[in-house]
């Protein structure tokens, strides 16, 4: 078999002679070009014949031709031949083109060998895996919105890389399902996929959940347990809500994104991790670095690919295909059948309360949508979802200045009051009708428990006036 060829591109003398080192002690085959130009000169060269490179290393900052003209020259001349960038510390913005224009992975100068070598051999597993079939590219995103559609373009192009990925939007809004999708169309598809909410772990466990423990490294561990940082080898961890991650564990995160590497509690050994991390956030990391609430070397570490998940009040003419998805999903999953309103209607449910989908806002996203089509599909029994199968809120957004519970209850708004006020008085009314309990009352409205209690504790902490 022949040798891994390798073109690098670099106009300092002393970064290029090591790097090529570095690389011919790996034996692979490296010819070098101390600018954009030289290297272009060699690739027209090399046209027609067997010479053309299997990869490309190249610095970004060159007189001359620098390397994001370098990489744009090459492609036109019809080379389809994946790089790695290289940029100095602190020029984030370079890599940040670089992961856009589909480098496949970038360094940091100055970089240390194993990272190098570690960069070169994922991408030869890259070229060596099987190509993803469309059908995988597809069944993860629901909708035809430009939003959408640009979304799922750039997540085909990240996940052909190596690269961290930070993935922003609000609660709710499928940020998971964004980095399961990451994870379904790379190389590591057939390895774990792990997540963990950074959130909803206290942090003394989350430590221990994300590095493991050898026995006796702490009161209660009577054996040795595998963090998920192991337990993800070859494949991929989210890191959800990756900005309530303790700061006491953020250099030590870091340390697994730059070396592949961890220790587990009560080690002395690290171990060799081979794990791709995507991290994700409703939060603004810049504004916490800012107040030295969040690392900022990590923060640039994660932010080399940011992809930014739409509210699904900006894609509401994806409604009607995510209400179609999840009639069909819940009435499969309880036994339900649903039927056909009309030529133009989604089936099992009928156009006024399709109106009312499309006309909500969504504060709670995706998640929001699902649980209020959930209820409907359990509620329901003539296989049409209609008006008053959905939550109290929805209803009332068609004006109505009288709406029927379904327990028959007749709930009078007054003209004039206040958002605020009305949710107050439907708050009340579901909990009346469910005796207090919580759940029930959530479920009758169709939001998250926790928006009960939220409401509840907040009027309980407002003095009264006087």
């Amino acid at each position: 078999m022949s040798a891994f060829k390798i073109l690098l591109v670099d106009d300092d003398p002393q970064s290029l002679d090591s790097t090529r080192r570095i690389l011919e002690h790996s034996e692979y085959s490296v010819d070098v070009a101390s600018s954009g130009l030289v290297a272009i000169e060699r690739l027209k060269q090399g046209q027609g014949t067997q010479q053309k490179p299997d990869l490309i290393v190249t610095d970004v900052r060159m007189p001359g031709m620098n390397g994001m003209e370098f990489v744009e020259a090459y492609q036109k001349l019809g080379y389809n031949i994946p790089f790695v960038v290289m940029t100095a510390f602190g020029q984030v913005q370079d890599a940040v083109w670089a992961m856009k224009a589909g480098a496949v992975d970038f360094l940091l100068k100055p970089f240390k060998r194993q990272q190098l070598l570690d960069a070169v051999v994922q991408i030869q597993k890259l070229h060596a895996a099987p190509v993803v079939s469309p059908a995988v590219q597809v069944k993860d995103f629901v909708g035809s919105s430009r939003k959408i559609r640009e979304l799922q373009l750039l997540v085909e192009q990240v996940a052909r890389t190596e690269a961290s990925v930070l993935v922003l939007g609000e609660s709710g809004s499928g940020k998971e399902r964004v980095a399961r999708a990451i994870h379904d169309m790379s190389s590591r598809a057939s390895k774990p996929f792990i997540a963990i909410n950074c959130a909803a772990i206290p942090e003394n466990l989350l430590e221990s959940e994300l590095f493991g423990y050898e026995k006796g490294a702490f009161s209660g561990a009577i054996s040795s347990k595998m963090g998920l940082l192991e337990a993800a080898q070859g494949g991929t961890l989210l890191l959800d809500e990756i900005g309530d991650m303790p700061m006491s564990l953020q250099p030590k995160l870091l340390r697994v994104l730059e070396d592949q590497k961890v220790r587990r509690l009560g080690a002395h050994q690290e171990r060799q991790v081979d794990v791709r991390i995507v991290a994700s956030t409703h939060q603004n990391l810049q504004d916490q670095v800012r107040r030295g609430q969040f690392r900022q070397d990590l923060f640039y570490r994660l932010d080399v690919m940011t992809l930014a998940v739409p509210p699904l009040r900006d894609r509401l003419e994806d409604v009607p295909e995510l209400t179609q998805y999840f009639l069909e999903k819940y009435a499969c999953e309880h036994g339900r059948a649903i039927r056909q309103a009309g030529r133009e209607a989604i089936r099992g449910i009928d156009t006024e309360a399709q109106a009312l989908l499309i006309r909500h806002s969504w504060p709670g996203n995706i998640r929001e949508l699902s649980n209020v089509l959930e209820r409907a599909v359990v509620l329901n029994t003539s296989g049409l979802i209609q008006k008053s199968d959905l939550p109290m809120h929805l209803q009332m957004a068609a004006g109505a200045e009288v709406i029927t519970a379904s327990s028959g209850e007749q709930v009078t708004i007054s003209l004039g009051m206040s958002l605020k006020e009305i949710e107050d008085l439907m708050i009340q009314k579901a909990l009346a009708a469910t005796g207090g309990d919580r759940g029930g009352a959530a479920k009758l409205l169709g939001v998250n428990e926790r928006t009960i209690y939220r409401r509840i504790s907040k009027k309980d902490r407002t003095p009264s006036a006087e």
